[in-house]
């Protein structure tokens, strides 16, 4: 699977929700999230555990102009927690990201808005791409919501949640 990206701070995320509303958005449930980073040769893998589900992704990103493209691939897990720990004794973990996400949605475009403990308040468009489209098609709404949201492209940040909080 494919996406393509946009990271930034968030200073008023009433105000962003409000904004991405008013372009068509819908509030979907608030999710607590904790993902746990593995040490990997290529790309990132991580351990995303919600209420209700958990899964494993595997992604790698590149930047295409101003903002990036992930490939992915998400396994879902019955049982994190033995998983998290036989992965972490064998590979090793970088980090550890918990976060408050508000997830809002139109069409296949997503807006997290999160609040990353240790980091502070954060925002991430998503535009899930299709296998058979190019990110390029959805280049223009991801413009049209960073517009709306007013988030420069000077504004924007290339790299991962346990990345900015070690230091990267």
């Amino acid at each position: 699977m494919r996406n393509l990206e946009a990271k930034f701070r968030v200073d008023d995320a009433a105000l962003a929700c409000r904004r991405a509303e008013a372009l068509g958005f819908s509030m979907g449930a608030p999710l607590e999230q904790r993902d746990t980073f593995f040490r990997v040769t290529s790309g990132k893998l991580k351990l995303r555990e919600e209420a209700q589900r958990a899964a494993l992704i595997h992604y790698g990103r590149t930047n295409e102009g101003a903002l990036e493209v992930s490939d992915y691939e998400i396994v879902p897990v019955a049982n994190p927690g033995p998983l998290r720990e036989m992965l972490s004794a064998a590979l090793g973990v970088l980090a550890e990201v918990r976060k408050q996400r508000t997830l809002l949605l139109r069409r296949n475009l997503r807006l997290h808005l999160d609040q990353v403990e240790g980091l502070g308040s954060f925002g991430e468009i998503e535009a899930v791409v299709a296998t058979d489209e190019t990110p390029e098609l959805y280049r223009v709404e991801v413009d049209e919501l960073l517009g709306a949201l007013r988030i420069d492209s000077h504004r924007l940040i290339y790299k991962s949640y346990f990345e900015l909080l070690n230091g990267g």
